[in-house]
């Protein structure tokens, strides 16, 4: 009886781990953008943001690639010239070796007292490094996507100064911040009855986990 007891005591141990590891993989699991190959987002309005406090998220915002030269070989990684930036050398590049480099900028939110939302962007920081600009092209189509689709217009208003008129459209874009943005007169006759216009916008991931998103303004759809 007692080894019995003993064989069930292990047994639902063992199944109270399994259920705790499992649990802990779900929360800590994130999509690499390098390892998805041609896919791309499908949503329109999907965003995210890493936040730091209640007032701050962190947001991916841009990529651009580069041609650069290898510098000092440091251990594993390498600089790259002319900037001297540090870089992980993953293809055995030697110094004075031509490459191209993805870079990655994001960007601090912050929202003040009033509701103004203040942006701080970082520095450009290398990420990843490639013999061909083919090959980094391929994975800037994975990073940023051109999406068409339908945002709240909060309201037009227009401004004065010395007989001159500018007019202005406010809207709401998916990751939830106003952005005002000039508009021409017959744009803001066309607004001021609307409640939501069609937008183009420019959808960046983040390039550690490629659901965190930031949606940018490219243009109007109508």
């Amino acid at each position: 009886m007692r080894q019995n007891r003993f064989t069930s005591v292990l047994i639902i141990g063992a199944v109270i781990i399994l259920v705790i590891w499992l649990i802990g993989n779900m929360f800590h699991s994130k999509t690499n953008a390098f390892d998805r190959g041609s896919v791309k987002s499908t949503s329109s309005s999907s965003s995210s943001g890493q936040t730091s406090n209640s007032n701050q998220t962190v947001v991916p915002w841009d990529y651009k690639i580069e041609e650069k030269s290898v510098g000092d070989l440091i251990n594993g990684d390498m600089t790259i010239l002319p900037d001297n930036q540090l870089l992980a050398n993953d293809d055995n590049y030697a110094t004075g070796d031509k490459i191209w480099t993805l870079s990655y900028m994001y960007a601090e939110m912050n929202a003040d007292k009033s509701g103004k939302t203040n942006v701080v962007l970082s520095p450009w920081k290398p990420i990843k490094s490639y013999k061909t600009k083919d090959a980094a092209d391929k994975d800037l189509l994975n990073l940023k996507d051109q999406i068409d689709t339908q945002v709240d217009l909060v309201g037009v208003y227009k401004t004065e100064d010395n007989g001159k008129f500018r007019e202005f459209a406010v809207i709401t874009l998916p990751t939830g911040n106003d952005i005002k943005q000039p508009i021409s007169e017959e744009r803001y006759a066309s607004f001021k009855s609307k409640k939501k216009v069609k937008v183009s916008l420019e959808e960046v991931h983040n390039y550690e986990n490629y659901d965190d998103t930031m949606a940018k303004f490219r243009g109007w759809g109508e």
